[in-house]
């Protein structure tokens, strides 16, 4: 039920957006009065686009508000940049088409360049990653080796996916499996890695450690890496006035401290030691 309220809530706030297309409106929907002196007054809005269940990063909360890391430094540097903020909440595999149709303005939820360098203009990157698999404690798996005929969980259109799929020219991991369970999102194949459905995860180590948290001492990650990344943000091609002022935004709250400030939150603990700005 908490999924499919998700869901419409994201649904809602995307049609809702659909309209704006482009990244400047009017502050308000009320016209000025004819007599009026003063001339009616614009207001850029920044529609961010972002996974709807991918915490640490960006999620919808249970009251239906937006929260996580990458939405509140989005805010933070609309505030800085006196525009106005708008989500777009969406399923992850649906973020090309989003982007394409300016239903957002950009896909800002730790996002993976690598791969994708020529698909979008580029942000600064903010952090790095690791690529691992989550498997539950007790389990006989300690290296990638022993995943060999094991189910194995991953979130779709996710660059943790694309490593299953892609060993330079080798024979990709995946194949070892005795099956690849793609799922929607994360928290719905941590559930299922729970409940005995699956036997690992392949997940970043971010996310991995968001929703183990309280639970360490019943799961835990292998030592080998599927490999690393790093997060930036990803713009259509040709917004590089945009992509420019939020680069500009990230770099001062970094120094600043606001960056630093946000990463407090107890929430996004698991970020903190892989953030670069």
């Amino acid at each position: 039920m908490k999924k499919i309220l998700a869901l419409a809530l994201a649904a809602a706030m995307c049609l809702a957006l659909a309209a704006c297309g482009g990244t400047s409106a009017p502050a308000s929907s009320a016209a000025a009065p004819a007599s009026s002196a003063e001339p009616a007054t614009e207001k850029t809005v920044f529609i961010h686009g972002f996974d709807l269940d991918y915490p640490p990063y960006s999620y919808i909360k249970d009251d239906g508000s937006v929260g996580g890391f990458d939405v509140e430094v989005a805010q933070a540097v609309c505030d800085y940049l006196g525009w106005e903020y708008r989500a777009c909440p969406f399923n992850w595999d649906a973020k090309e088409a989003e982007l394409a149709s300016g239903a957002c303005d950009c896909i800002w939820s730790g996002f993976t360049v690598e791969g994708r360098e020529d698909d979008y203009l580029w942000s600064d990157a903010y952090s790095r990653n690791t690529q691992l698999i989550l498997v539950p404690a007790a389990s006989d798996i300690q290296t990638l080796a022993d995943l060999a005929g094991k189910t194995v969980g991953v979130q779709t259109s996710t660059s943790a996916y694309d490593l299953l799929q892609d060993e330079e020219g080798q024979k990709p991991l995946s194949d070892t499996f005795g099956n690849l369970e793609v799922f929607e999102t994360y928290t719905i194949a941590f559930n299922d890695l729970q409940a005995g459905g699956i036997d690992a995860i392949a997940i970043d180590a971010t996310a991995g450690s968001f929703l183990i948290s309280g639970k360490e001492d019943q799961f835990r990650f292998l030592d080998e890496e599927l490999g690393v990344e790093t997060y930036a943000i990803g713009f259509r091609k040709g917004d590089q006035e945009l992509r420019d002022a939020v680069n500009d935004a990230i770099k001062v709250l970094s120094e600043n401290g606001t960056i630093a400030k946000i990463a407090e939150n107890e929430d996004y603990a698991e970020i903190r030691e892989f953030l670069t700005v």
